[in-house]
Parts: structure tokens; sequence; C-alpha cells
């Protein structure tokens, strides 16, 4: 078999795995509940309810008991919401996704590893000074925390990254966000958020 033909051939089995059912992501916002989500594309054409499983368990030293997912509906289509009762840090979770008791795919984790906080809120930029040429404008940007973040108790502690660009450009500039207000931003400036 030429190399060409082994690629392609690779290339459309994962184009093929990638549509079949399979977990996209199990996220935490703020380490004290979790949602998984996972695709079907309505494989194998309108299922009925009660056909799609996730079941998870926690590992432990004592074995293992596979459970049903403990809420379908608060993260929506998809997906399936751990709330605080059935959420634990510093253990190891397994999920596994069924359709018609037919596993398609098993993913493997711990809460403290799928943080993604949920993104800042309040975002405001003000001009604060625009150099005589025009050229140049100086700009103090705020933000608050996520109302999800408990930051008062140092539970998470989020980190951020500012970013700006001029708006025909298409590279990215990271700024030093120690900084209350950021110097020299060009005046036809972009300015964005990332959070991690």
């Amino acid at each position: 078999m030429s190399l060409k033909r082994f690629t392609l051939s690779l290339y459309l089995l994962c184009a093929l795995a990638l549509l079949e059912p399979h977990i996209i992501q199990c996220r935490s916002p703020e380490m004290e509940t979790f949602s998984c989500y996972w695709y079907t594309d309505d494989f194998p054409h309108e299922l009925e309810p009660g056909k799609i499983q996730l079941l998870y368990c926690i590992r432990s030293s004592e074995g293992e008991e596979w459970k049903d997912c403990p809420d379908y509906t608060t993260s929506g289509e998809n997906s399936c919401y751990f709330n605080a009762s059935f959420t634990s840090i510093w253990v190891p979770y397994s999920v596994r996704l069924y359709i018609a008791d037919q596993l398609y795919d098993e993913k493997d984790f711990r809460v403290e590893d799928i943080v993604i906080p949920d993104p800042p809120v309040g975002l405001n930029w003000t001009v604060l000074n625009t150099s005589p040429s025009g050229v140049y404008t100086d700009v103090e940007v705020t933000w608050k925390p996520p109302p999800s973040a408990d930051v008062q108790n140092g539970w998470l502690i989020p980190f951020y990254q500012l970013q700006y660009k001029d708006v025909n450009a298409t590279e990215w500039h990271e700024v030093c966000i120690a900084r209350a207000k950021l110097r020299d931003l060009p005046q036809a400036g972009a300015i964005q958020r990332y959070w991690e």
C-alpha cells in the first residue's frame, strides 16, 4: 500500500470516528460541579428517550460501581450535569457513553483537571488619554471574575490574559495586566480579553 493511500485511509477512518457518537468534553466551571457533553448527530436516527446513557463511576480501591447520569437536563441537550453532591475532587472519575446498550466512548479524569472557568463579567474599557498626534491612546480595561468562581475564599484563582490588535491586523499582542493602565495602544486597536 502506498504512503498516500495509507494516509488517505487513516484520514477517512479518523473522520468517520468523529461522526460516531463520542464524548466531546467534561468541564467544571468552579471545582464544585461539572458537566459532560457528547455528540450523537441524531445517531442512529431518532433515538427513543432513555436509549442514550452516560454512566459514571468514581474509581477507588474498593471497586467500581457504575451509575447512571444524575441529571440529563440542567446542562442542556446531550449532556449530563453533576451537582455538588455528585462531585468530588482529587478522585478519579470514569464516564462511558452508551447508546442502546452499546459502548461508544469512555473518558477518565479528575475534576481538578477539567476546570475551565466561566468568562469574566463586566468587561469595560475606557479611553483615558489620546496622544497629540492621535496615533496612541491610553486605555483602562476592567472586569470582574465570573459569579461561579469562589474567589473570595480562594477556592478558584482565575488568571487572565489581555490581548489587542489593530483593526485590520491578524496578529494579537499580549499586554501585561499587572498594570492598571495600558499605555501606547494604537488608537485604531481593538481590545479583546481571553481567560484560562
